[in-house]
C-alpha cells in the first residue's frame, strides 16, 4: 500500500509507530507486567490494569507539558465544545462578567454558549481583519470585574494563531487549545485553565483534557449539572462515571511516543521546520495565497486559496490521486487546508509543496 497523507483537520493523523504498536495490542493488551488477556476496549475502567494505564499517562502529560503540581488534569468526554458551557458554569456565578477574545468561528461558538450562563464582554475581535489576525493586547478592553479571560489559542479553520501566552495580569486566562497544545511548549502556569479536544494532537475523537489550577475547583454555581463540575471530577480521578477508556488508552501513547522523541522542545523544532516549507511555498508562488498575518500564522493549520477558485476540484482530486487527501477548506471559508499537526511528516509536506508546484507549473 502507498503512503497516504493525511492532512484533516481532525479527527487527525496519529503517530504510525502508535498505531502500529496499538494494533498490536487490540486483542490482548500487553501490560508492563505481561499480556492482560483482553482487549483495552473490554477492560473495565476500576481494573488494576487500566488504572496502571491512566495514571502513566497523567504522568507523562504533566511531564511533556511540565504542569504543576497545583493544577488537576481531568480525562473529559463531550469534547472542547462542552468545555463553553462548563467554564462559566464552574468559574462565574449567573450575572457576572466574563472577558472573550474573538479571532474566529470557533471563539465565537464559545461567545454565544457563554452568554447563555454569564454576562460576556467581547473585549477584542478580528473581525475588522476578517479574522486573518490577532487583536494588538494594547486596544484590549478589560472588564474591571471580570471572572476571566477566554482566548482561542488557535483557530483551527482561519489557522490563526496567538504569537505567545498574552500577558493579562492578575486575571484569570483560559484557553481553548484543541488544535495547538503539544505542538510546542506552554507555560502552564500563565494559565488558569487549559482544555483541548483530543483529535489533532492528543488521539483520538472521544477524548478532552482539562488542565484546572486547584484553586478554581469546588466554585460551580448550585445548578451545574454534576458532570460538568470540574471538583466532581477531580475527586473521582476522572473517574465519576466510565471514562473514555480506549481514547484515553491511545492518549497514553501519545504522550510517551512524545517523550521518546525528545518532548515538546523537539516537537517545536519538527513543527516549525514543516510549517516553514509549506508557507515559503505559498509565499514563493504567485498561484497561491495565505490570508493570515505574519505573526499570526498557525504551525499546525494552513489555509491558502488558488489563484483561480474554479480549479479547486481538480487541485484536490489530484491530490488525491497523489495520496495527498484531506486537503479541502472548511466550508465556511473553501479554498484549502493543510493541517500539520505533530504526526504529520516532514515528508508528508514536502510531498504536499512538491505537488503544490507541480500543480503550478500545468495550470499557472
Amino acid at each position: 500500500m502507498n503512503d497516504i497523507f493525511n492532512f484533516s483537520a481532525g479527527p487527525a493523523v496519529l503517530p504510525k509507530k502508535v498505531l502500529q504498536q496499538v494494533q498490536s495490542e487490540l486483542v490482548d493488551y500487553l501490560s508492563p507486567d505481561g499480556n492482560v488477556g483482553v482487549s483495552v476496549m473490554e477492560m473495565s475502567h476500576r481494573s488494576a490494569a487500566f488504572m496502571d494505564i491512566a495514571t502513566r499517562a497523567e504522568a507523562d502529560l504533566r511531564t511533556l507539558l511540565a504542569i504543576p503540581d497545583n493544577y488537576k488534569i481531568l480525562f473529559l468526554q463531550g469534547g472542547a465544545t462542552l468545555q463553553f458551557s462548563a467554564i462559566p458554569l464552574n468559574l462565574a456565578a449567573a450575572g457576572d462578567r466574563v472577558d472573550y477574545v474573538h479571532t474566529g468561528q470557533w471563539a465565537n461558538k464559545a461567545i454565544k454558549e457563554a452568554k447563555r450562563y454569564a454576562d460576556v464582554n467581547i473585549i477584542a475581535s478580528a473581525e475588522n481583519t476578517n479574522f486573518t489576525s490577532v487583536p494588538d493586547i494594547a486596544n484590549w478592553q478589560f472588564s474591571d470585574n471580570s471572572k476571566y479571560v477566554h482566548t482561542t489559542h488557535n483557530e483551527t479553520i482561519g489557522g490563526v494563531c496567538f504569537d505567545g501566552i498574552p500577558d493579562v495580569g492578575e486575571r484569570i486566562l483560559v484557553s481553548d487549545m484543541s488544535s495547538c497544545i503539544l505542538s510546542e511548549p506552554l507555560d502552564v502556569s500563565r494559565f488558569g485553565l487549559i482544555y483541548a479536544g483530543a483529535q489533532k494532537n492528543i488521539g483520538p475523537a472521544g477524548l478532552t483534557i482539562v488542565i484546572v489550577r486547584d484553586d478554581l475547583l469546588g466554585n460551580a454555581r448550585q445548578e451545574c449539572p454534576t458532570l460538568l463540575n470540574y471538583q466532581t471530577h477531580a475527586d473521582a480521578d476522572s473517574m465519576n462515571n466510565t471514562p473514555p477508556t480506549f481514547a484515553w488508552y491511545m492518549a497514553g501513547k501519545v504522550f510517551s511516543h512524545l517523550l521518546a522523541e525528545g518532548g515538546l522542545a523537539a516537537a517545536k523544532q519538527r513543527n516549525q521546520l514543516k510549517a516553514e516549507l509549506l508557507y515559503k511555498t505559498i509565499d514563493d508562488s504567485s498561484f497561491y495565497q495565505n490570508p493570515v498575518a505574519l505573526a499570526n500564522r498557525s504551525i499546525m493549520n494552513v489555509p491558502f486559496t488558488l489563484a483561480n477558485a474554479e480549479l479547486d476540484s481538480l487541485f484536490l482530486n489530484q491530490a488525491k490521486a497523489a495520496g495527498l487527501v484531506e486537503l479541502k477548506g472548511h466550508r465556511s471559508v473553501g479554498g484549502m487546508r493543510a493541517s500539520i499537526y505533530n504526526a504529520m511528516p516532514l515528508e508528508g509536506v514536502q510531498a504536499l509543496c512538491d505537488f503544490m508546484e507541480k500543480f503550478e507549473k500545468e495550470n499557472g
